[in-house]
């Protein structure tokens, strides 16, 4: 059965609570109402366990098949945090929050793992166990580290961990996925240019940082066109920039860039640091001034396993008919966290021709839930058979 009866029937109520959490985002850790909804919701499902606080705001629900022969656990993770951003949908249930929105779908994914929870505590067609995650802080906080320090698979004793994200463009409740590298290691830097400060109309006695800063920006851009090999995927953007005087007459005397850099290879990363700091300190040196980076290491390249995402894969046709293959995303994801702990994968479904994720007028679309909710169960399933 591609798309279980049970999920039409309950389409009402997830959407319900979907909007529920589209009304009221929450940033990074302070997932708190979010939490407290997800585990009241695991307790009157019937889980056999329900944990709070892991990885600070973290929820863990744990529900035991019909049977446990092989004493082999599958984890199922779905992410709960919103993005810093307002707002500009007009939807009848957008954020009452100022400053914040679901932007990315979260509230979506963890809707439909919701759904599948209450499906899976309800049937137990499965020998083993499901551990339904629910992971915040995926938006640059790596709340998925956090869990697995948090001993997430030890704890449980998790074989295999497997995740899915919304993706508009695709056709809603269609699939995708990839082996091996998916989404990009995720990096950030800051490099703060100092000078000497003056008077605008004497720039002869001040080393203005701003020039310095114009021409670091262009330079940077040479690191992915000229310094690395171009089959391999890098990307350098700088994102920001700030003076510390914003006067119309005043030379500042420092400039602040912060940026970020994406890699699918553990070398062109290596590279793109080491590169970066020579670029500051030779255009620092040219020009006068001091340009100090600070590179910071964040999410690793999420990698797929071959044999999960095959598993994957199937589980996905056999809900939708075909799963695609998935383009590498320069994106990051810190579902990689936890597949470098054990093996798994992370599969896309088609959200529709809607906004782009991180936009404010993105909404998740209520009309791939059950595909969503019939590919989690179909996983659960499908890994953890019961002997016929």
């Amino acid at each position: 059965m591609p798309i279980r009866n049970r999920f039409a029937e309950l389409l009402p109520e997830i959407t319900a609570w979907r909007r529920d959490l589209h009304e009221h985002p929450e940033i990074l850790y302070e997932t708190h109402r979010t939490a407290g909804i997800v585990a009241e919701k695991l307790r009157s499902f019937g889980c056999d366990e329900v944990v709070e606080g892991i990885g600070r705001t973290g929820v863990v629900g744990v529900i035991r098949g019909r049977a446990d022969t092989t004493g082999r656990a599958v984890g199922l993770r779905a992410d709960m945090d919103a993005l810093p951003i307002p707002e500009a949908t007009g939807l009848p249930y957008a954020s009452k929050t100022p400053g914040a929105m679901h932007a990315c779908g979260h509230d979506g994914h963890t809707a439909m793992l919701l759904g599948a929870a209450q499906y899976l505590a309800e049937t137990r067609n499965f020998d083993g166990t499901v551990v339904v995650i629910f992971q915040p802080a995926e938006e640059g906080g790596a709340g998925g580290e956090a869990m697995v320090k948090d001993g997430l698979m030890t704890r449980w004793g998790i074989d295999e961990v497997y995740g899915m994200h919304n993706w508009p463009g695709m056709p809603e409740g269609a699939f995708a996925i990839r082996p091996g590298p998916f989404f990009a290691a995720t990096d950030v830097f800051t490099i703060e240019v100092t000078g000497l400060g003056g008077h605008a109309a004497k720039p002869q006695i001040a080393r203005d940082p701003v020039v310095a800063t114009a021409q670091l920006v262009t330079a940077l851009q040479s690191v992915a066109s000229r310094s690395a090999d171009p089959t391999k995927e890098l990307v350098v953007s700088v994102t920001s920039m700030e003076t510390s005087s914003n006067a119309f007459n005043v030379i500042p005397q420092g400039v602040t860039l912060r940026g970020t850099v994406r890699t699918m290879d553990p070398a062109i990363r290596d590279l793109a640091e080491a590169r970066m700091g020579e670029v500051c300190a030779g255009i620092g040196a040219a020009m006068g001034v001091e340009a100090a980076l600070d590179y910071q290491r964040c999410y690793p390249v999420m990698t797929n396993h071959g044999a999960e995402t095959e598993f994957a894969a199937e589980a996905a046709r056999r809900v939708a008919g075909d799963c695609a293959e998935a383009p590498l995303v320069m994106g990051g994801e810190d579902f990689a966290f936890l597949l470098e702990e054990r093996p798994g994968a992370y599969i896309l479904v088609g959200n529709g021709d809607t906004a782009s994720v991180h936009h404010p007028e993105y909404d998740f679309s209520d009309e791939i839930i059950p595909a969503g909710c019939s590919w989690w169960a179909e996983i659960a399933e499908s890994r953890l058979p019961l002997s016929t």
